[in-house]
């Protein structure tokens, strides 16, 4: 967070440009950077309206909707890695009053109780029970995961007398736009106490340690006209330092598989000293890539945000505010039904075959865990099955807005637009999980908020990309809609999206939880 307000310190605002004629006054966010936080409004606890259901246009005179902007930013700047993004929202969930979990302990659930638990403290279930529990889950699932470059077991390479990182690529980033970056390193490491103990820790180096240079045009003249062309392998490989160290290692320590021999004694150092402790007490490391700049507000209006794990960190946030904010009072809770659930997976962007991603029975097991404890005795045979049938999941993953530089890649009549709302997908080869059915009830949602919602179907001349929404529809049997925010630079190291889009989804994510219920009861397929 030191990094955000040097950020915003030093961004300060330049003279306001003359006034123009018929122009409209610039919102309150619209203003100077180092502005934006203190006009954010503060959050309000205020429920919304969800007992009548005609849509109305909205009053003039009301006041604007709570933003979650500001928290947002926050959780970027805290989330540098997978594990960084589940740690913090245990310490939100846990600062909301919600009760942690072990899946190794027994669970004593009660209606009107929050709970969640963590697996490998990069996967995390949260939920909170109806006072009047007994028709099933209303889910909402992303992911913490994001393309990065990840240490090799064994990182210490040298290279012409510099001291290099070894890396791996992580999922299908673009990984050009990793090179010329301040890089630094961020991750767990497991250390080894004086007791013999072992410690799981969460590390997150702020300094830049670390740079992919590119080669310059002088030594490359045909790059700008025969394309950027990087070897992964060979090409795209850290600078750590000059010195070299190599001649200090002696056989047996580079023959050896211990952490002394497998990483740079410098990074060792490093490390050591951020966590604060000898650099032989660490002898378990996985260390994630991360671009030290911080996330932010930009553009003209300041209506954008700029900043890496966008996809699919603004769906986990958007989540797990909606789910905190529409459980925070008991009378949130007491005509409730259903168990609300946000489900945070690891490894989506490897494609989910994890103990920790949407392919394991986690979330699964959690839903029958919750049954057998609350739900079992009400409902009697069965009661896990009508369950299931009864809920309704929430894919939410991030979406291709158009991009004004190539609006021939978009479908014509499905062009998603940034600051026009949450945008649902469609793919008639089950790429994505939704159906008429499941996206007439989301809309339906919408549509009584006076929420704006868009749609997406891509070009049959092109491949579609998936999400967790099939794995888990088919995995549980559960009614599925897959949505998203609209962005650009998807999978860059700095990706950029509509501020108004992520308080358009909070609202519409809030509303879920709060109706949907209501709205489910009123239509019946399987009759």
């Amino acid at each position: 967070m030191a990094l955000l307000r040097l950020h915003l310190h030093l961004s300060l605002p330049r003279p306001p440009l003359p006034a123009r004629p018929h122009c409209a006054p610039p919102s309150p966010l619209s203003t100077s950077p180092w502005l934006w936080r203190s006009r954010l409004p503060a959050a309000s606890s205020r429920r919304l309206l969800c007992s009548t259901h005609p849509a109305s246009p909205l009053d003039a005179s009301t006041a604007a909707p709570p933003s979650i902007v500001a928290g947002f930013l926050d959780y970027l700047n805290e989330s540098w890695t997978h594990f960084h993004a589940t740690a913090e929202a245990k310490r939100q969930l846990l600062d909301a009053g919600f009760k942690l979990l072990s899946e190794s302990d027994d669970w004593d659930l009660q209606p009107g109780g929050r709970y969640f638990f963590t697996r490998n403290m990069s996967c995390l279930v949260a939920f909170a029970i109806g006072e009047k529990v007994g028709n099933g889950f209303n889910i909402i699932a992303a992911h913490t995961d994001s393309p990065c470059l990840k240490l090799k077991p064994r990182s210490a390479t040298f290279k012409s007398g510099h001291q290099m990182v070894n890396v791996q690529t992580y999922g299908s980033g673009l990984w050009h736009t990793w090179f010329d970056r301040d890089l630094t390193l961020a991750g767990r490491v497991i250390l080894k106490a004086a007791d013999g103990s072992f410690k799981h820790k969460l590390v997150k180096l702020t300094r830049p340690l670390i740079r992919v240079p590119t080669l310059a045009i002088h030594l490359n003249r045909t790059v700008n006209s025969d394309g950027f062309k990087p070897n992964l392998e060979t090409h795209l490989v850290p600078l750590l330092a000059t010195k070299n160290e190599e001649a200090t290692m002696n056989s047996d320590d580079k023959s050896s598989s211990s952490t002394k021999a497998a990483h740079h004694p410098l990074l060792l150092q490093i490390l050591s000293e951020e966590i604060g402790c000898e650099s032989d007490e660490i002898i378990g490391m996985e260390l994630n890539v991360c671009d030290i700049q911080p996330s932010c507000l930009g553009g003209g209006n300041n209506e954008f945000i700029y900043s890496g794990r966008l996809d699919n960190l603004a769906s986990c946030y958007c989540a797990l505010r909606s789910l905190i904010d529409s459980s925070k009072a008991a009378e949130q809770l007491s005509s409730e039904k259903a168990i609300r659930m946000v489900a945070m997976f690891d490894n989506e962007e490897v494609g989910s075959d994890s103990m920790q991603g949407a392919g394991a029975p986690t979330m699964f097991q959690a839903m029958r865990r919750i049954v057998d404890s609350v739900m079992h005795q009400s409902m009697g045979e069965g009661a896990l099955e009508r369950a299931i049938h009864s809920s309704f999941l929430v894919s939410a993953d991030m979406a291709h807005a158009l991009h004004p530089n190539y609006p021939d890649k978009h479908e014509e009549c499905h062009r998603p637009e940034l600051q026009k709302g949450l945008v649902i997908k469609h793919n008639a080869n089950q790429r994505y999980a939704t159906s008429a059915v499941t996206a007439f009830l989301f809309k339906e949602i919408a549509r009584i908020h006076n929420l704006p919602v868009q749609e997406f179907v891509v070009r049959n001349d092109m491949g579609c990309g998936s999400t967790i929404g099939p794995i888990l529809a088919s995995g549980v049997g559960i009614r599925t809609v897959d949505c998203g925010i609209p962005q650009l630079s998807m999978h860059s190291i700095r990706e950029m999206c509509g501020k108004e889009d992520v308080d358009t989804t909070y609202r519409h994510f809030k509303a879920f939880f709060e109706m949907f219920s209501d709205i489910d009861r009123k239509l019946n397929v399987d009759f």
